[in-house]
């Protein structure tokens, strides 16, 4: 699978028939089906797909906004990419580039928080921010861009 510039994870989809609104542009709402792909492609680069539900600390959406650039067409390639751009102490912020045809066709970001099993905020471990910095290709403590 090709790269796009500055997102390590990158998933490419079909657009299907079902994705469409009545006017056959991809409904808004799919573009966040669309963001999530990439999100798990990318925990799974980091080692933790299906976000370790069950088996200690998860990432949970806490927010999330799109930018809608253009609209997305049966039959268009789409490629969506995603990286982290910010580490706090209990959560981190991607960001995410969804690109139809080649074209940017929309820019989103999500905020994740750190919850254990009772769902109580948890920091984020160091282990977790190196596998980061590596797949960044930055170092831990200039992850913020």
């Amino acid at each position: 699978m090709k790269r796009m510039e500055g997102y390590p994870a990158v998933v490419e989809l079909e657009v299907r028939y079902r994705d469409l609104d009545p006017l056959g542009h991809v409904n808004n709402a799919v573009y966040l089906s669309y963001i999530e792909l990439a999100r798990v492609r990318y925990f799974e680069l980091l080692g933790i797909a299906g976000g370790a539900m069950g088996e200690g600390p998860a990432p949970l959406v806490a927010r999330a906004e799109i930018d809608y650039l253009r609209p997305i067409l049966l039959g268009q390639r789409v490629r969506v990419g995603a990286r982290i751009e910010r580490l706090g102490r209990t959560s981190f912020t991607m960001a995410y580039l969804v690109a139809a045809d080649g074209e940017p066709a929309a820019r989103a970001r999500t905020v994740h928080v750190m919850v254990g099993r009772a769902g109580e905020k948890v920091p984020l471990d160091e282990g977790l921010r190196r596998r980061v910095a590596g797949l960044e290709s930055l170092p831990v403590e200039g992850l913020e861009r």
